[in-house]
């Protein structure tokens, strides 16, 4: 059988979020604490077997974000459905911009050489792309930032 605090969320983290949404000068008792350990955990597990029911009767093995929220809506937690859903949306995103990101740093990486492969005689231009962007705050990307390199001194500059 398994241990009991196992198959718990670890106390610790309940209590950051609990602490999050409460004045700074409030105190939350241990007991608080567990009782919502214990309720948050039936919470998870209750919407889980849910989506897992699905996911079985579509013979799938894996549980989606998609069926998290189908769950959440089917139980009546609509609106926690529908945040959910605008959050899985959002992470999406994110990580779609963020493999394009990847991808196209990858590709922009250039070193070019003048005259002969020596050290005493190279010029290298290097061209990096900073990755800077937040989906909350939804920046743009930082300017390209150029370095020029010549025998073992460097400079850096900024377009215009």
């Amino acid at each position: 059988m398994v241990d009991e605090q196992e198959r718990l969320l670890p106390i610790a983290n309940v209590g950051r979020i609990m602490k999050e949404i409460l004045p700074p000068s409030a105190k939350i008792s241990k007991e608080a604490k567990q009782t919502i350990q214990e309720c948050a955990t039936e919470f998870i597990g209750f919407v889980t077997g849910e989506a897992s029911d699905r996911c079985h009767k579509e013979n799938r093995k894996t549980v989606n974000g998609d069926d998290i929220c189908w769950a959440l809506s089917n139980l009546g937690f609509d609106n926690y459905a529908e945040a959910m859903a605008r959050y899985l949306h959002k992470y999406r995103e994110y990580e779609r911009e963020k493999n394009r990101s990847n991808s196209s740093n990858n590709n922009q990486t250039l070193a070019t050489s003048s005259g002969d492969n020596k050290d005493d005689g190279e010029l290298h231009l290097r061209i990096e792309e900073q990755q800077v962007r937040q989906v909350e705050t939804h920046q743009s990307l930082a300017p390209l930032e150029f370095q020029f390199i010549d025998k073992g001194q460097s400079s850096t500059s900024e377009p215009a």
